[in-house]
């Protein structure tokens, strides 16, 4: 059993989806980060960084001890190595997925993230800091784009953890004001991930919460308010 601490966000979502594709035995355990569920003493003595997702496996590989995981494309290299599936076993292959995978969460995560919050949460209008991500977001996904001509998948013929890792960052793209159908091979490939029946149960285990907002105006203050003295608090 794995108990996923996981609410509707991208990176819970990526967790999900890897354990819809697996089929590994899973409990949802929701982390309202809007209520700041995720500062509770319970919760940071597995994830020090007060984020989820958070997964505890009760039936790690080696037998022992219930393992626990923070950080979100950490998760998934565990979990692949855990099944033995959704990364390539030959260099060339891994090194691929390796690399796609650390741009997104160092690049496709972190600016459709800034994107969002500008365009979205940001107290006041800043125009440089919108177009700023947009731009950045715009690009990104062109680089996404030009790289998938002639591959079904981000890292090659075979759907790996770095689909599911970009996926739920592109979905919002209309939020992100950005337009698939102009990126031809990004559309394609999205499709074919989003058409999975894996990935339409991974998002169906979240209907339920998806009816409470990810982030409530009270919680804009808890999520956007850290500083080190707060952490935790």
């Amino acid at each position: 059993m794995i108990d996923a601490c996981y609410w509707h966000t991208p990176n819970g979502h990526k967790i999900t989806m890897f354990l819809e594709e697996a089929g590994l035995d899973s409990k949802i355990v929701p982390v309202d980060i809007s209520a700041g569920d995720q500062f509770k003493p319970e919760f940071l003595a597995f994830s020090p960084n007060n984020r989820m997702p958070v997964i505890i496996d009760h039936d790690p590989s080696d037998g022992g001890e219930p393992v626990p995981g923070f950080e979100s494309g950490a998760i998934l290299l565990y979990f692949a190595e855990k099944v033995g599936r959704f990364l390539p076993s030959d260099l060339r292959g891994r090194k691929t997925v390796h690399e796609w995978l650390f741009r997104q969460v160092g690049g496709l995560g972190p600016m459709t993230g800034q994107n969002q919050h500008f365009s979205l949460y940001a107290p006041e209008n800043l125009p440089y800091a919108i177009s700023r991500y947009v731009s950045e977001t715009n690009r990104l996904y062109g680089v996404l784009n030009c790289h998938l001509p002639g591959r079904c998948f981000v890292g090659g013929e075979e759907y790996t953890i770095v689909d599911m890792a970009c996926y739920p960052w592109t979905v919002p793209w209309q939020r992100q004001q950005e337009n698939l159908h102009d990126l031809s091979d990004l559309y394609r490939w999205f499709d074919a991930v989003r058409a999975r029946p894996a990935t339409i149960r991974a998002y169906a285990a979240g209907e339920a919460l998806s009816s409470r907002p990810a982030v409530t105006e009270e919680g804009k203050k808890t999520l956007l308010g850290q500083t080190a003295a707060r952490t935790g608090k």
